[in-house]
């Protein structure tokens, strides 16, 4: 079982920047896809972004291509979401999860495909 703990979260103005963590505890980081989701209030928890065991393949819904940034430090049991050029739709919290799937792919879209789950963080984005 890995834990993982989420940080970087905060209240940012539309435009800006912020950048979220998430470490790991535990082993064997390396060699598991990650992924991040969000949840806005009323609304169910979804995709984000996700990246491959060695952070060769990445994936990333349409709202945030472009903007998003996912990337991930073995060496450091770390994995990251930097965000640029926030909107307001962006606010929500921020998650992030270990997949048992072998690699990155549609699977890994859902949150079926990940077994270990983050507290989350909060990111608002304001007007």
């Amino acid at each position: 079982q890995v834990q993982l703990v989420e940080f970087g979260g905060g209240l940012v103005q539309a435009g800006g920047s912020l950048k979220l963590s998430c470490t790991a505890s535990g082993r064997a980081f390396g060699v598991s896809p990650m992924g991040w989701f969000r949840q806005a209030p009323g609304k169910e928890r979804e995709f984000v972004s996700a990246i491959s065991a060695s952070g060769g393949t990445t994936l990333y819904t349409d709202s945030v291509k472009g903007r998003f940034t996912i990337s991930r430090d073995n060496a450091k049991n770390t994995m990251y979401l930097q965000m640029n050029s926030l909107k307001l739709e962006d606010t929500g919290v921020y998650f992030c999860a270990r997949s048992w799937y072998p690699d990155v792919g549609g699977v890994t879209t859902t949150a079926t495909a990940f077994d270990s789950w983050g507290q989350g963080t909060q990111v608002t984005v304001s007007a």
